[in-house]
């Protein structure tokens, strides 16, 4: 049996209303229209679902039985129009965005105060991964979008926008005769060097450098989050790897100092990526038009 879902509309409308004339007020047809459908159904259904009298219509017992059905059918698929309504004007939604700790605090934070100031019935899911396990989760379409350090080497991921960021190495001001002069990639090597974990990307970037330099970098500490890269050369313990961009607060009072390198590590990337195939939300699309339009973030701090 196939029988349009319009002409159940109308069927739900004139049972409501026991009235052709008002049902086809409310759904904007004309009496003859909301008649003709009525007729229809019910010859397609081979059965009839109105008995009309002077004063109205009225559901017969096998419409009775009918309405039960198809009134919480429409009312279901009415509800869904609104969620998807809802979703549309950022009224309801969810936006669920993977990455790293860092990213998260010095990046990421200003941008999601902004947009749930601006749509707060939007649900915000966080998902604190690596770049390497937030990219697995954007391809098996489990978030929306991911901040990831570049370079990417997967078609399948487009790359929205970039921040560049310095890798640079800070000490303590019981340390500070150590940024007197230049040093070279081996005599940064030879410090009481104090870096991220080895899964870091962050590590593996600058490890990368320094080997192209001759030089390996054997850190006497290992710490698993750039808060406490800062806080560690803030009390002398060694010498940290951080990045610049992250760490503004601390060389702006003067409690790290950075040390002057020769050879100065290449900038890289921080990325806001999504995957290329498959199509954005509005709550995503709108994430992405904020970090296009709204500079929170200052991509550079120069050396002084």
């Amino acid at each position: 049996m196939n029988v349009k879902l319009e002409l159940y509309r109308v069927f739900c409308n004139v049972a409501k209303t026991e009235s052709f004339s008002l049902a086809a007020q409310k759904l904007y047809m004309s009496q003859p229209a909301v008649s003709q459908s009525i007729k229809q159904l019910e010859e397609q259904l081979g059965l009839q679902l109105f008995n009309r009298t002077s004063k109205g219509v009225f559901l017969t017992a096998e419409g009775r039985t009918l309405y039960e059905y198809v009134e919480s059918g429409i009312s279901l698929i009415e509800s869904g129009e609104k969620k998807i309504l809802n979703i549309n004007q950022l009224t309801y939604g969810e936006l669920s965005i993977g990455v790293g700790d860092t990213i998260s605090r010095y990046l990421l934070l200003p941008y999601l105060e902004r947009f749930h100031q601006e749509y707060p019935e939007i649900k915000l899911k966080i998902i604190n991964r690596t770049s390497l396990d937030t990219l697995s989760l954007l391809r098996l379409g489990k978030i929306d979008v991911a901040f990831v350090n570049l370079p990417v080497d997967d078609d399948e991921i487009e790359v929205k926008k970039t921040f560049p960021v310095q890798d640079t190495f800070v000490v303590g001001k019981g340390l500070a005769h150590l940024a007197l002069e230049p040093l070279t990639p081996k005599e940064i090597t030879a410090l009481p060097l104090i870096l991220l974990e080895r899964k870091s990307n962050s590590r593996l970037y600058v490890e990368r450098f320094y080997l192209k330099n001759g030089a390996a970098l054997n850190p006497e500490i290992e710490l698993g989050s750039h808060d406490l890269l800062l806080e560690f050369a803030r009390i002398n313990l060694g010498v940290s790897c951080v990045i610049r961009q992250f760490s503004q607060h601390f060389l702006r009072t003067g409690e790290l100092i950075e040390l002057k390198q020769t050879v100065a590590i290449p900038r890289r990337n921080i990325a806001l990526v999504c995957h290329k195939g498959m199509s954005l939300s509005p709550a995503a699309s709108r994430f992405f038009t904020l970090f296009s339009s709204e500079p929170l973030f200052s991509p550079t701090l120069e050396n002084n």
